[in-house]
């Protein structure tokens, strides 16, 4: 698991901060080509869209644009309904695994200054 350094701790040096961005967004990524491929494969299998028309269904639900293709089974109706669902979710999760060193060195460098007037 990985911890971010206490806010008594010196910041990062920089070289070690983008690395750690570079995971993040790593992680980020896992996250939104995992949904991707869910989405892919529901369409797909639960929708009875082609592959390339499941990739747009499924891309535009997780970008929030709304679905492209109409769904005329009640599987399709019911996995677009879910899917649209936990895309919300997805992209608040992605969002906040992207950001997090970032705010969290923004508010390391914070504490920094507040620690030191400590001393």
């Amino acid at each position: 698991m990985i911890q971010f350094e206490h806010k008594k701790k010196k910041l990062l040096p920089v070289k070690t901060f983008l690395n750690r961005v570079l995971l993040f967004s790593f992680y980020a990524s896992a996250i939104l080509l995992l949904s991707l491929l869910i989405g892919i494969f529901g369409y797909h299998f639960l929708g009875n869209l082609s592959w390339m028309d499941a990739l747009v269904n499924a891309a535009m639900i997780l970008t929030g644009m709304g679905p492209v293709d109409r769904m005329t089974t009640v599987a399709g109706k019911l996995f677009t309904s879910f899917f649209a669902l936990y895309s919300g979710v997805a992209f608040l999760s992605t969002s906040a695994v992207l950001f997090a060193p970032i705010i969290h060195r923004f508010l390391h460098a914070l504490h920094i200054d507040e620690a030191s007037s400590e001393n």
